[in-house]
């Protein structure tokens, strides 16, 4: 019998409707994969075999009643920093092991009520902080394609979990590129929604407006699928925009004949790796291929996103995990006063990443310096809000880079702050921008590694940039590629 886990979501799906195989086959697929390889991967933090193997019963018990609903029978891993009922959910930090959520994240619910069944959680950067993945207080996840280097971060362990078929998809979140850039370093779709698309309600705060949930699969029509779900509005969430959702699966098909692509000469630098240079460029080449029109455009103030994002983020995770007090959230260590309680407290629960940016953000918003630091990023933000405006006013959808190079070596920027925060140049500008913006596989380097390219669209265009990516995807061979586990 062919390996179940080598099914895209369409594929399992097809099969699961024609009843040829059941839900409990497939889950107990992905639950064997998880057993033989997590102790070379470390995906996840915590794998629920018991209740996926209880909901994949449930779920062919509901199909043999006619039951059809969108991702009935589906598994799935969720990034540990959506809350799950009943699963700990510790966002790879010591401070939260322990703490099992009374609810589930809007996301999570929508999900699971489509039928999805949740294999487990999944490794991720302490409070997603992070681009490695090497911040979990707990592991290191390692890339399916060469285990000596990083899956990415912080939804690591999503990508990772996708890429190794321990998985048929995955939840990741994305604040300055977390979905993006793990998704190009695996060899998986990866998509960062319009902010406001997806509800951020149970979804442990970092940059709460920049956080997004973002779906992670094998192929641009699972990632439609799984946003399908997801997307529209939740009156839990303020910030949820309350707009029509279009129907993603539909908008695959129409090709990009007469599309306008923009290719920002920003994003094509020195410094870039060639390989994936080379491969971005071979990319835009095949979307010409394909009928779509290709422009050069500028967006004049992508220099300045990672000094802007490295104000604005570490300011409101200050501000977040603030909570996390021994008092509120926490284990509580007690001391003689208030003061040193939070200072032993949160000296024995944070890891040196996640104290750094709380750091950093307390200085930028601190007394006298709100207004030169984060007043001024919060300035020029809109800047580059209104360069992506401005393009969209000539191009459809924009072709970039999603990383400066492919996956590196585990350690091999763990002493250098500033290097490992430069590996987010390319994917901090749509994030601020609060645009959509998707990876998919693109091309390989001389090491085997995947090279991902970015497709950036419109504020709730996400229907324009699944499109585009699914009529390239189906034009190359990159995303049937797996890695030889």
């Amino acid at each position: 019998m062919t390996d179940l886990t080598h099914l895209s979501i369409a594929d399992a799906l097809a099969k699961l409707r024609a009843k040829s195989i059941s839900a409990v086959e497939l889950t107990q697929a992905y639950l064997s994969r998880i057993e033989q390889l997590e102790p070379k991967i470390s995906a996840y933090i915590t794998v629920t075999a018991e209740r996926a193997l209880k909901d994949a019963e449930a779920a062919d018990q509901a199909r043999a009643s006619g039951d059809e609903r969108p991702l009935l029978g589906v598994p799935m891993a969720i990034k540990d920093v959506l809350s799950t009922t009943g699963v700990e959910t510790t966002c790879g930090s010591k401070i939260l092991r322990g703490y099992v959520p009374v609810y589930s994240a809007t996301a999570v619910q929508r999900l699971e009520a489509a039928g999805m069944i949740m294999l487990g959680k999944a490794n991720m950067d302490e409070f997603a902080m992070g681009s490695s993945t090497e911040n979990s207080a707990f592991q290191i996840t390692h890339n399916p394609w060469d285990t000596d280097r990083v899956p990415g971060g912080s939804s690591g362990g999503s990508a990772a979990a996708v890429a190794a078929r321990m998985a048929a998809g995955a939840l990741g979140t994305d604040t300055g590129g977390s979905v993006r850039a793990p998704a190009a370093f695996c060899g998986v779709v990866g998509l960062k929604p319009s902010y406001g698309r997806v509800s951020r309600y149970g979804l442990v705060a970092f940059g709460s407006s920049l956080d997004c949930i973002g779906p992670m699969a094998r192929t641009v029509e699972d990632v439609a699928s799984i946003l399908q779900v997801m997307a529209g509005y939740d009156p839990l969430d303020s910030t949820s925009m309350n707009l029509d959702v279009p129907d993603y699966h539909a908008a695959l098909e129409g090709g990009v004949k007469e599309l306008r692509i923009g290719v920002p000469r920003e994003y094509f630098i020195d410094g870039v790796q060639p390989e994936l240079q080379a491969a971005v460029q071979a990319a835009i080449q095949q979307f010409k291929s394909l009928g779509a029109e290709i422009v050069e455009i500028t967006l004049p103030h992508t220099d300045y996103s990672l000094p802007v994002y490295y104000i604005i983020a570490p300011a409101e995770a200050s501000a977040n995990l603030a909570r996390y007090d021994g008092i509120r959230f926490g284990p509580k260590i007690d001391k003689n006063d208030m003061w040193e309680t939070y200072k032993a407290t949160r000296g024995q629960g944070f890891g040196p990443e996640v104290k750094r940016r709380i750091m950093l953000g307390t200085y930028a918003l601190s007394a006298g310096y709100y207004d030169a630091y984060y007043g001024k990023a919060q300035q020029v933000r809109t800047l580059i809000k209104q360069d992506f405006e401005n393009a969209f006013e000539t191009v459809d959808v924009i072709a970039a880079p999603v990383t400066p190079r492919t996956a590196f070596k585990i350690g091999e920027n763990v002493n250098d702050p500033l290097q490992m925060y430069l590996e987010d140049v390319f994917t901090l500008p749509a994030s601020l921008a609060g645009v959509p913006s998707l990876s998919l596989p693109c091309g390989r380097d001389q090491n085997g590694l995947p090279i991902g390219l970015q497709l950036i669209g419109r504020a709730f265009s996400e229907d324009v940039i699944l499109r585009a990516a699914h009529t390239y995807e189906q034009s190359t061979e990159w995303h049937t590629a797996l890695p030889a586990l």
